[in-house]
């Protein structure tokens, strides 16, 4: 016991960055078991924006990628995240770390080596702003390889799915209306949260059906909102979110296979499923389209070339593209609502404009000494009307 204890303030010593590891390949699946302060440990090239932000606020200190974090394919983001939250981030490690990091062990990160005490057991890149800045650079160049297979992607897309697109077929029903109504969708995106938050007074306001997107619907109620639709893999959203009483929307693959069913049915939870190749966020679209929504405002979509680039999901473009085609001027981004809401003036201020002129006006007639002669005035004057009006009767 003495001895153990020895060791570990030996540990504690050396030199670096020490945590408890945990190893996962996809960053997507470590947010559940990581605790503050550990090191996670993944296989993701091109690590992506909302998968770093995950990690961050899962609370971890240091990442160890197996992979490269920039393959210089299109210029990602997650990366960028994590250097500027002060992350040490070790890229291109090798596969093999996988296996030699023991998962709930302590490892100690130092100059690009990953040691286990003060044995070195792999090696890799250890980045910073500078080199995260010029990997960044030339991950520009590949963008234009994308935008190539953007154009077959999209042929292929008609191809499977022109019927859903163009004519709405396999929309599934829904128990509740959307007809005539503003719908709010809600998806787990880069700052959305900060966005839903600048919409409480939309909502407060219209009342609009919310649809919660997968993340976006655990973000909903965590808002103190209630969900009326829920689109998404039932396995990345919490029980309870599932069982608050919306309607489930679950994507399915054009053969019919629903990933995620099973746990629904384990819940005793009714849902309904979509078949389709496009994203969940795509679907919540055409859902609400389908249903005759007036305006549909969207929340933690992307907005830019490159933040679609960014997912690794460049093979989804053409179904946002085409989606957000169909839909038109239907839809439109909640950033913009937001800042339409903050240039209206208020009743409630233009109320109290009023009551100060009047109140300054009035201390002003006092201080004059014209109050009572000008109440006299006001007084004669009704006092003749009075009589006008008098006449007039039969």
């Amino acid at each position: 016991m003495k001895i153990s204890g020895l060791l570990t303030r030996q540990q504690e010593d050396l030199p670096g960055l020490a945590g408890v590891a945990r190893v996962e390949r996809r960053s997507g699946d470590l947010p559940r078991r990581v605790r503050t302060g550990d090191i996670a440990v993944i296989d993701h090239a091109d690590l992506d924006r909302r998968s770093a932000e995950a990690l961050l606020s899962a609370g971890v200190t240091g990442v160890v990628n197996a992979a490269p974090s920039i393959s210089g394919r299109y210029p990602n983001l997650g990366p960028e995240v994590l250097i500027a939250a002060g992350i040490t981030l070790i890229d291109g490690v090798g596969p093999e770390v996988l296996h030699q990091v023991k998962d709930g062990g302590k490892i100690r990160l130092h100059e690009g080596g990953i040691f286990v005490g003060d044995k070195e057991i792999a090696r890799g890149v250890e980045q910073d702003a500078d080199s995260i800045a010029d990997q960044l650079i030339e991950a520009k160049a590949g963008m234009s390889t994308q935008l190539e297979a953007f154009s077959a992607n999209t042929i292929e897309f008609l191809r499977t799915e022109r019927t859903l697109i163009l004519d709405g077929v396999g929309v599934p029903e829904l128990s509740g209306s959307l007809e005539g109504r503003q719908v709010l969708v809600v998806a787990p995106g880069y700052e959305h949260t900060d966005d839903l938050r600048n919409l409480k007074r939309y909502i407060r306001e219209y009342r609009p059906v919310l649809v919660g997107v997968e993340g976006g619907a655990e973000s909903l109620r965590k808002a103190g909102y209630q969900p009326d639709v829920i689109v998404g893999d039932p396995e990345t959203m919490g029980t309870d979110t599932l069982k608050c009483g919306a309607e489930l929307v679950i994507p399915a693959h054009l053969d019919g296979h629903a990933p995620g069913l099973e746990r629904i049915q384990d819940l005793g939870v009714g849902a309904v499923t979509f078949p389709a190749s496009g994203n969940p966020e795509d679907l919540a679209l055409l859902l609400a389209d389908a249903h005759k929504a007036d305006l549909v405002v969207t929340v933690g979509f992307q907005a830019t070339l490159s933040e679609f680039l960014d997912r690794g999901r460049s093979g989804s473009i053409p179904s946002t593209f085409l989606t957000r085609l169909r839909l038109g001027s239907k839809v439109i981004d909640g950033r913009a609502v937001a800042t339409l809401q903050r240039s209206r003036t208020p009743m409630s201020a233009v109320v109290l404009l009023v009551l100060a002129v009047l109140l300054v006006v009035g201390v002003a007639l006092v201080i004059s000494g014209l109050g009572s002669a000008l109440l006299d005035m006001i007084v004669e004057a009704s006092g003749g009307a009075g009589t006008y009006f008098k006449g007039l009767l039969p």
